[in-house]
């Protein structure tokens, strides 16, 4: 009987840093999408509605920074191009007309359309009416800068009432969409930045949309604060839209989010490492991966330890404090930062108005204008009546800290 024997290959994993998977960004889609198949299916099924010409509701994604609002958003936008969709993507900066930055967002859009020989004279007449538009805007919104080598259509859009005009040119499009058997799609980020008159005018185009059965839908993302927008603008949006919020990954799927990435590789994380990092990221997408990519560039080898995790919850909030933090702190007045700085003294949140005034020393009234200000930026929102929040996960620690530096 012949016996053999076998040895195991005990040698170190190299954590090569080009082969780190994290992927902390703006937008940036992480290795492991963990936690968010319903959603993603959820917006499939709209579009499959839609296109068989069944009712289904525009998506709004709602939720804090760094809960991965865009991802998703790109990820839907993604699969739906995959499908055929007419997608028409965009983000809504401060400070810019919805007119300026959707009349390229569509010209681009229908760029993209195959020009089979039964599209090419429907694409002639939207981009017409995509000129009379801008023309008929441009005064009102000098930020508009469009142009395209063809007329303008007179009689199409171009009547200077934003509700009304939009309304056509969104009808004209669903109508060629219609016709080709697929559906347009608006994708938005920062919805939330969009004035409220502008607002009204894009969901009034969308509702007439909905009342002639046109294939014309939007998917759109933005702060908490966008919910009490969106009614305020008009008192049916709640019947218009789907609203779906966007919070923290339940524990399973944060520690999915982190050892799966890392698994690919053949790299380890020891149990204590995984609580550590789920504990000082409260499960927060963004922050997930921050932590993770600190943790492969702090581990000598495989398994990940708790030391190293406690390392990189150092590194991670140090950078996070230069950066992720910094740029919107580096936005504040004088003012705010001290009514920030109070909301962190009180701790998570929400607050009431009225205990950050007391802290503060200060009348409820007389700081309605920072308080205002500061929601209008995004850093804070409203979640109730009286109340205060961070937008910003964790910005009660770095509030307490960068002011202490600063005393």
């Amino acid at each position: 009987m012949m016996i053999y024997e076998f040895s195991i290959n005990h040698s170190k994993i190299d954590m090569d840093p080009r082969k780190n998977p994290y992927a902390p960004g703006a937008g940036t889609p992480p290795p492991e999408l963990a936690g968010r198949d319903e959603l993603i299916e959820s917006a499939s099924i709209t579009l499959d509605r839609i296109r068989n010409g069944l009712a289904a509701r525009s998506l709004i994604l709602y939720g804090l920074r760094g809960v991965g609002k865009t991802v998703l958003l790109n990820r839907i936008k993604l699969d739906a191009e995959v499908a055929g969709v007419y997608c028409v993507p965009l983000e809504a900066p401060e400070e810019r007309s919805l007119p300026a930055i959707l009349l390229p967002a569509l010209r681009s859009s229908l760029m993209r359309v195959n020009r089979t020989q039964a599209t090419k004279e429907g694409i002639k007449r939207i981009l017409g009416s995509l000129a009379a538009f801008a023309k008929a805007f441009k005064v009102k919104y000098d930020d508009i800068e469009f142009s395209v080598d063809l007329e303008p259509i007179e009689g199409i859009a171009d009547s200077g009432d934003l509700e009304n005009d939009l309304g056509e040119l969104l009808g004209l499009l669903g109508r060629h969409a219609q016709q080709n058997k697929t559906v347009l799609s608006l994708f938005i980020d920062e919805l939330q930045y969009v004035a409220e008159d502008q607002l009204a005018a894009l969901i009034t185009a969308l509702h007439r949309c909905n009342q002639q059965q046109l294939p014309v839908t939007m998917f759109a993302a933005g702060l908490p604060q966008l919910l009490g927008q969106l009614g305020k603008a008009k008192s049916y949006a709640e019947r218009l839209f789907e609203f779906k919020p966007i919070g923290p990954l339940e524990e399973v799927y944060s520690r999915a989010a982190i050892t799966v990435p890392a698994e690919k590789y053949g790299v380890e994380y020891q149990e204590e490492a995984i609580d550590e990092i789920v504990a000082a990221t409260e499960g927060y997408p963004y922050f997930l991966q921050e932590w993770g990519q600190h943790s492969w560039r702090i581990a000598d080898e495989s398994p990940i330890t708790l030391a190293d995790a406690q390392a990189a919850t150092q590194a991670a909030i140090a950078q996070l404090d230069e950066s992720f933090f910094r740029v919107r702190f580096d936005r504040l007045t004088p003012s705010e930062k001290r009514y920030m700085r109070a909301m962190a003294e009180l701790g998570d949140g929400p607050h009431r108005s009225g205990d950050v005034a007391e802290l503060l020393d200060r009348k409820v009234t007389s700081l309605a204008p920072t308080r205002s200000s500061l929601i209008k930026k995004g850093m804070a929102y409203s979640p109730a009546h009286g109340d205060i929040a961070f937008t910003v996960p964790l910005f009660d620690g770095f509030m307490k800290r960068v002011m202490l530096m600063e005393k």
